[in-house]
């Protein structure tokens, strides 16, 4: 029996080695290869399993790297503290940090070149990686409003891409964020946003 969303048939356990292995050889595989140049004969070579226990995991190479993406994000956040200003700079960080760890540019770069030939792959990045890390940035700014250290009308999806924003600026620029980067924009984005 096949795998379904919401159970296993019978039959082992997948395995979770298995399972990093293969999400691990495909953002490699990614970054150095392209999306397209990239196969999944390449990804299980790599990964050390079968091709056929990739498509037991995963339906098309654009559903394995997307998860693959998702998987790396928010991999050392700590928990919200209650302080809005620590929080979104942890979020911040982690960001970084992970867009660092999977070389995230240039995946984001594969991601956008390969929109007019394969939409689904900039769709799942989407779904799976950028909007929930906006939806936490925003869950975060949403709690300052509620508390009354942002204002009631601020334009909350503005703020969280005046947060985002500094990082890919900085990057395009000198092929590096600055290492306060987060501080910084957390103050400026607070500082416009206070009552």
């Amino acid at each position: 029996m096949r795998e379904t969303k919401t159970g296993r048939g019978a039959g082992r356990p997948r395995s979770a080695a298995k399972d990093e292995a293969i999400l691990r050889a495909a953002l490699e595989l990614l970054a150095s290869q392209g999306y397209v140049r990239m196969t999944l004969d390449q990804v299980a070579a790599a990964a050390g399993v079968s091709k056929s226990t990739i498509h037991l995991r995963w339906r098309t190479k654009a559903d394995l790297l997307t998860a693959a993406l998702a998987g790396a994000r928010m991999a050392d956040a700590p928990p919200p503290r209650g302080d809005v200003r620590e929080d979104l700079v942890a979020v911040l960080r982690d960001f970084a940090a992970t867009v660092e760890r999977v070389r995230g540019m240039a995946l984001i770069g594969t991601c956008l070149a390969e929109e007019a030939h394969t939409p689904e792959l900039l769709a799942l990045l989407r779904e799976r990686t950028v909007l929930p890390r906006r939806a936490l940035l925003r869950e975060l700014l949403e709690r300052a409003r509620d508390a009354g250290a942002v204002r009631a009308d601020a334009d909350l999806e503005g703020a969280v891409s005046a947060l985002l924003g500094p990082f890919y600026a900085d990057y395009l620029a000198a092929g590096r964020a600055r290492p306060d980067w987060a501080e910084h924009a957390v103050d400026l984005v607070l500082a416009a946003l206070r009552p």
